[in-house]
């Protein structure tokens, strides 16, 4: 794992207390789900679904990633969808730019595609805008996390879903162009990585 990276996920555990009580409730029944599937030798397929699969539900599937590597889980699958597609904002590439994350397009489109590297040694994360049930997407077997109300609204019925939980967060899409920006997308991607850390963290 890159230095940056590694030094950024250490600081996080010294932050579990933090995260007040009723969320960890609610973030335990992910860690829950996790060790459910990892007793049963079965893939553990974790799908992170905002409305524009833009900015939250990256950062959820790249940070589950990295926290399954780095508390050594094995056969994570990690991917994000939305309810509708447009791209992999370049505030939020940029937050993961900033914590050490090497980012690589490997298309310039409208809605390019990214290689998110944070281990030499681990294959890319793949990120691209896409809808939640696109077909690279697991169609069954899986946990659906909604990271934003809208989200959780709108996506009345998931098919095939083993677990689907809503942990809400604040879209920093509202501090776009403005003084905050940079700092408001660094909050929102270290609130995410600190509690999918702390779900990681309480498997068994």
């Amino acid at each position: 794992m890159y230095s940056s990276i590694k030094s950024y996920c250490d600081s996080l555990i010294a932050d579990f207390n933090s995260i007040p009580h009723r969320r960890k409730e609610l973030l335990e029944k992910i860690a829950q789900y996790i060790s459910y599937k990892q007793k049963e030798n079965k893939p553990i397929n974790l799908v992170y679904i905002c409305t524009h699969n833009s900015r939250r539900s990256h950062f959820g599937q790249v940070w589950a990633k990295v926290a399954s590597d780095y508390f050594k889980i094995k056969n994570v699958n990690t991917f994000s969808g939305g309810t509708e597609a447009t791209a992999f904002n370049i505030n939020a590439i940029n937050s993961l730019k900033r914590v050490g994350f090497e980012i690589k397009p490997i298309n310039v489109e409208k809605n390019s595609t990214y290689h998110i590297l944070f281990d030499d040694n681990e294959k890319p994360i793949v990120c691209y805008s896409k809808v939640y049930d696109d077909p690279k997407n697991p169609q069954k077997e899986f946990t659906a996390i909604m990271t934003c109300s809208d989200a959780e609204e709108n996506c009345p019925f998931i098919p095939a879903v083993e677990l689907r939980i809503g942990t809400t967060y604040d879209d920093p899409k509202a501090f776009d162009n403005t003084p905050l920006q940079d700092a408001k997308y660094d909050e929102r991607c270290k609130q995410i990585a600190l509690e999918t850390f702390y779900v990681f963290s309480k498997v068994k």
